[in-house]
């Protein structure tokens, strides 16, 4: 069973660790693949994503029935659409937590709101696959992303 969490600062070293992970970020390849994410850049992160959202923000960390924190979800407002963000950590992926994160994101988006959400995703993520099983549709692709959107 995942649950959401939403974290302190101190629990920032998931998300450090998280996108450092090459495997993780694998599916990232075009735009770096691994991102840095260091401690000086934690408190001007998590003011802006968890505490100074002007409604348009919203995250949690995923956690698995053991406790542990296994990814991460989000929606963000870009000024045109309500983009969805999930990254489950490689150790933790191909058990369902995907499905139920990104069902879960969909749930938390709509009691706040959001009819739609969308997500861009680079045309060569696995991901989308997930996506279009969950009630996504596609919208347009280009050689680079393929848009899908999903009415909650």
């Amino acid at each position: 069973m995942v649950k959401t969490y939403k974290p302190t600062i101190e629990d920032l070293w998931f998300r450090e660790e998280l996108l450092s992970d090459e495997d993780t970020m694998a599916y990232n390849h075009r735009w770096g693949g691994a991102i840095e994410f260091p401690k000086e850049d934690w408190c001007d992160w998590y003011d802006y994503w968890l505490v100074n959202t002007d409604g348009k923000r919203n995250y949690w960390y995923l956690m698995n029935e053991d406790n542990e924190f296994i990814g991460e979800i989000a929606y963000h407002y870009d000024g045109k659409y309500n983009l969805a963000d999930i990254i489950i950590h490689s150790k933790y992926r191909h058990r369902g937590y995907g499905r139920d994160g990104l069902n879960m994101l969909c749930s938390l988006a709509k009691q706040e709101g959001i009819e739609e959400l969308y997500d861009d995703i680079a045309i060569d993520n696995p991901a989308i696959k997930l996506f279009l099983n969950n009630g996504f549709t596609e919208i347009y692709r280009t050689e680079d992303i393929i848009m899908l959107k999903k009415i909650l």
